[in-house]
């Protein structure tokens, strides 16, 4: 029996659909290269146990999709939060980077954000991580702060801090 998957979002390259139970292998394959997470944990592998308990749940019930190129598994983007303030994210496996592919998906779904009656959208990530900056950049969103957090592990690069960008409605609707 075939299983109906609804595509919550397509460009024209990727569709994004909503997780569910039977992706953790998908999770676990991209959460534990030490390269994709560099940023986020230092490179740590995430226990399967992890993934399938707390990940993989948390996913299915917030506003993560699935992206797949063609039949193929490229990562995750999210929009999660207030309809008003959604904060957008996403993890790409590293045969996805440099492709444009974290800007495709990411300007899609601050559209579809816009659309939806957000008035600002945002995003984090360290100082550091230059890639994941240049993709809001590249998406009309402008650098508004940087910050501290008190994390448990120290990382490379967690000393220079974390910064957020930010498109605002008007900024929005004056590109378009």
């Amino acid at each position: 029996m075939r299983v109906r998957v609804d595509i919550y979002l397509r460009t024209d390259r990727l569709a994004l659909r909503r997780f569910t139970e039977a992706d953790a292998d998908l999770l676990d394959e991209l959460h534990n290269d030490p390269e994709v997470m560099r940023f986020l944990n230092g490179g740590k592998p995430t226990p399967r146990e992890e993934i399938v308990g707390k990940t993989l749940p948390r996913f299915v019930a917030e506003g993560f999709y699935a992206a797949f190129d063609g039949a193929t598994f490229i990562g995750w983007f999210h929009l999660r939060g207030p309809v008003e303030e959604p904060e957008l994210g996403y993890r790409l496996h590293r045969a996805a980077w440099g492709k444009g592919y974290a800007t495709e998906g990411s300007l899609a779904l601050i559209d579809r954000a816009f659309a939806l009656g957000a008035r600002r959208v945002y995003a984090q990530t360290m100082t550091v991580n230059t890639g994941s900056r240049r993709v809001m950049e590249k998406c009309g969103m402008r650098f508004v702060r940087t910050f501290f957090e008190d994390w448990p592990d120290l990382i490379d690069g967690s000393d220079q801090g974390e910064v957020e960008y930010e498109l605002l409605r008007a900024d929005w609707e004056a590109r378009s």
